[in-house]
């Protein structure tokens, strides 16, 4: 048994695919069977049942996937433990943070960490930010960027970034002409809806009023899908303002405040009280404070102005 068998084995129970697994893995699904036969050898029990469509784990595959999951976690806390040892961060910065936080508020930051710490590899666990506080929690992450509001008594959680929602249409909408809007004028547009998320709370929550008299056109999983079609015309939506600042400038889109709410989005840094950051990590923590304290009213993402 080696750990390259254990993540072959962990990622087909994840996927319940064999093919899946292969293809996350870059590797052949025979060179993934032959994994799993060897473990199953070596442990002398089956380990998958084998469906048409599915693959499950049998008992001794769900007793085994327990300590796997355990070995390869302390396998990767003991290569940042003998990284940490040196002067300065390399190794893992392992971090968490939902799909939009990745694509429009991080990347300078990212791109500023990198400068600095060239030698540090940077691992992203992109997933909605509840997933993020629960592998922040068990320890598979080091730090995460979660949505605020959130709770929990093992994390430290700072807040370090602010970014106003607003209404997004289409520059040629009646409603682009105005400096401001009111919830009952968006209500009577044509809505493109996030399907999930902190956004997706805030239109139902704030449009309750208007429930009967809505007119949802669609429903999309994806910011980037929302912003091309408002940009064809097919309705409105509501959007933090830095995740449609491209569209914007290129006057695709335009961007309205809301006049009678004041809708924010708020995301906090998210680390264990009671465990000892990497190097990598603290560096990364040190930089986002650093940012957020040095322009308190901009955004993250944008590029800060070097000293002279």
């Amino acid at each position: 048994m080696d750990f390259d068998q254990l993540t072959t084995f962990i990622e087909i129970a994840k996927l319940g695919s064999f093919s899946r697994a292969g293809q996350k893995l870059f590797r052949s699904q025979p060179a993934v069977s032959a994994q799993v036969r060897q473990l199953e050898q070596e442990y002398g029990e089956r380990l998958f049942d084998r469906g048409r469509k599915s693959v499950r784990l049998t008992s001794a595959g769900e007793t085994l996937y327990e300590y796997a999951e355990r070995l390869t976690n302390m396998r990767n806390e003991s290569l940042r433990a003998v990284a940490d040892k040196a002067s300065t961060p390399r190794g893992v910065l392992a971090i968490g943070a939902n799909e939009a936080t990745c694509l429009y508020v991080l990347p300078d930051v990212f791109a500023e960490y990198h400068r600095l710490f060239p030698s540090v590899q940077i691992s992203i666990y992109r997933n909605f930010s509840h997933k993020v506080l629960q592998k922040v929690e068990d320890g598979t992450v080091d730090v995460g960027i979660v949505t605020l509001p959130a709770k929990s008594p093992s994390l430290k959680i700072t807040p370090i970034y602010r970014d106003r929602v607003m209404l997004m249409v289409n520059p040629r909408n009646p409603l682009a002409k105005m400096k401001s809007v009111r919830m009952r004028d968006i209500a009577e547009q044509p809505l493109i809806f996030p399907r999930t998320g902190y956004t997706r709370q805030l239109l139902d929550k704030h449009f309750r009023p208007y429930r009967p008299h809505l007119q949802v056109t669609m429903e999309l999983t994806s910011v980037g899908m929302i912003k091309c079609f408002v940009a064809a015309g097919l309705g409105v939506s509501l959007i933090s303002a830095s995740f449609a600042r491209n569209e914007v400038r290129a006057g695709e889109v335009k961007l309205i405040p809301i006049a009678d709410v004041d809708l924010w989005r708020e995301l906090g840094l998210v680390y264990r009280r009671d465990r000892t950051l990497p190097r990598s990590s603290a560096a990364f923590i040190a930089l986002l404070k650093q940012r957020a304290a040095e322009n308190p009213s901009l955004e993250l993402g944008q590029p800060r102005k070097l000293a002279e």
